[in-house]
């Protein structure tokens, strides 16, 4: 295949470097199960943009036979975790297979093609191991997005980097960078050692974006382990520790990516200097700037509320929000037997269940929330959604006790089912998206780029990208954070207190008694969030700080 074969259009000369983009996930659309989250989000809005601008950029994933998981609920309305296999119409059997090594072993992978015309994407390779002529144990590489079982999780690191890295030689692709999105593809960076000889001329074709702000939470695995898995391509274990200068039982992949590539960064401007002190003690890692995330707008927006907001027409504003929360509302029906009125005050809380994103803080005063959710003159209502890690029992224990404890409440529903769709439904159907990490936990967090896009107003801390957006009470509400010096339970009281403040004391009164004011909010927030929170900016910042650098 050529070039041109692949990418269906001619690319702009402003971005003739040919940029190979390897991620574990991308969220391309609704019917493609090939991400869990905010790094699918973001990947797949990156692939959008490349295509809108006509960048050269290929796309390198895997295809998950049973994607991450299906989210339902268990005879008592609990959680359930489903693993459905998928089948696809429209990805292209390339024809293309080869063999990876894995633990010493040839695995078969096949390459399928998301071609751009589909979606409006970059061309993405999907790569996948569920082959007849692979043993049962090779074939369950590619069937669950991050499979829990270690082996297993670090063989899809190796097809995804080694893999990756081979069918674009296969295809006979001069490839001038090899982007990793995060370090899950760590592996193609051996690949292209024993390739070119050299760390240097690997250094010279390598970015790497990092998205985890706590060493601890970056992936690592035992030398020896990796080695008996053929993770580093033939190398031994001492040549692996002498060419990066890591030592110790663990190779952690963000610090290993940090020796390889040319240049990193971090995925907002406060991300980039936590990134930063976290790293920097590290010898010979590479600089590490910032490139802050953003989602792509021709994809969220609703076209009659973007035409409503640039008309500045309030009355247009306000009568389209009215049908899309309407929308929401039928939803919210059929599962949890509840309606909504779009007349209320409507609060979100939606992204990836993690103990960190705090999905309960708001009731942790709880005697307040009662207060909240029963006041009849000003009333609200809130909505929870999002999927935890299907193996952490914390986070759906705590999915299913927000669960429980709304269920008597008319006035509150938890969903299930929470991916693109379902996130596009809920921004343009809430009145407030709620956004309350533990503060520095938080990279980015796009999913209040793509809210403040359909008419919904953030109530955020100050974490991730909101520091670059935010205008207390001019675009957004800013949930001020207690001290860093005090204890996390301190900190959560002291948040949860000033984020029902806020809500009490400013939400509540500017939605109901000054209309005009809060649709000037909303107007003011879609005003800022474009474009330099359009993922436009963001592929095109990455040509001039990374690729071309």
């Amino acid at each position: 295949m050529t070039k041109q074969e692949i990418f269906g259009y001619t690319p702009d000369p402003k971005y003739k470097k040919t940029v190979a983009y390897f991620s574990m996930e991308f969220a391309i659309d609704q019917a493609l199960k090939t991400y869990s989250g905010g790094l699918g989000f973001l990947a797949g809005s990156h692939m959008r943009s490349a295509y809108e601008l006509k960048q050269s950029v290929i796309g390198i994933g895997m295809l998950w036979k049973y994607g991450y998981y299906d989210q339902w609920r268990e005879i008592n309305a609990d959680m359930k975790v489903t693993f459905i296999e998928k089948g696809y119409s429209f990805i292209e059997d390339t024809g293309i297979m080869f063999t990876v090594p894995v633990h010493d072993s040839p695995v078969h992978v096949r390459a399928f093609l998301l071609r751009p015309q589909t979606f409006n994407s970059a061309p993405i390779f999907l790569l996948t191991t569920n082959l007849n002529e692979n043993d049962e144990q090779s074939r369950s590489i590619s069937y669950k997005l991050y499979d829990s079982t270690e082996s297993t999780r670090i063989a899809q690191s190796i097809i995804l980097g080694i893999g990756g890295a081979m069918l674009l030689d296969k295809l006979g692709l001069d490839v001038d960078i090899y982007h990793m999105n995060e370090g899950h593809s760590l592996p193609l960076n051996f690949y292209l050692y024993k390739k070119y000889k050299s760390l240097d001329e690997v250094r010279k074709r390598v970015v790497f974006t990092t998205h985890t702000p706590e060493a601890a939470g970056n992936e690592e695995h035992n030398y020896d382990l990796l080695k008996k898995m053929s993770f580093y391509y033939g190398m031994e274990v001492s040549e692996v520790k002498n060419l990066l200068a890591i030592d110790g039982y663990n190779l952690n992949y963000t610090l290993a990516a940090l020796k390889f590539a040319k240049k990193a960064n971090g995925v907002s401007k406060l991300h980039g200097e936590v990134a930063r002190e976290m790293w920097n003690s590290n010898p010979e890692i590479c600089d590490i700037t910032s490139i802050t995330n953003a989602q792509n707008k021709t994809y969220w927006k609703d076209d009659q509320l973007e035409q409503a907001l640039a008309g500045k027409d309030d009355k247009a504003i306000i009568a389209r929000k009215k049908e899309l929360k309407r929308e929401l509302f039928k939803l919210i029906a059929n599962q949890c037997g509840k309606l909504f009125d779009e007349n209320v005050l409507t609060i979100v809380w939606a992204r990836r269940f993690a103990g960190y994103k705090r999905a309960d803080l708001i009731t942790y005063d709880w005697d307040r929330f009662i207060k909240l959710v029963y006041n009849s003159e000003m009333p609200v209502q809130l909505i929870w959604a999002g999927k935890p890690y299907p193996e952490d029992y914390g986070a759906i224990n705590q999915f299913n006790q927000i669960i429980r404890k709304m269920w008597p409440f008319a006035n509150c529903a938890v969903l299930t089912g929470y991916e693109l769709g379902l996130s596009a439904m809920l921004k343009k159907g809430s009145d407030l998206w709620l956004n309350n990490p533990r503060m520095y936990r938080e990279a980015s967090g796009t999913s209040g780029m793509t809210a403040a896009m359909n008419a919904s107003i953030n109530l955020s801390l100050p974490d991730g990208w909101v520091p670059e957006f935010a205008k207390d009470k001019q675009n957004c509400f800013v949930i001020p954070p207690a001290d860093d010096h005090l204890s996390p339970q301190e900190k959560d009281q002291l948040e949860c207190q000033s984020l029902l403040d806020i809500i009490d004391n400013v939400i509540r009164p500017m939605y109901y008694n000054d209309q005009k004011k809060w649709v000037g909010m909303i107007r003011k927030a879609a005003a800022d969030v474009v474009p330099m929170f359009d993922s436009g900016r963001m592929a095109d910042e990455y040509y001039r700080i990374m690729y071309n650098a």
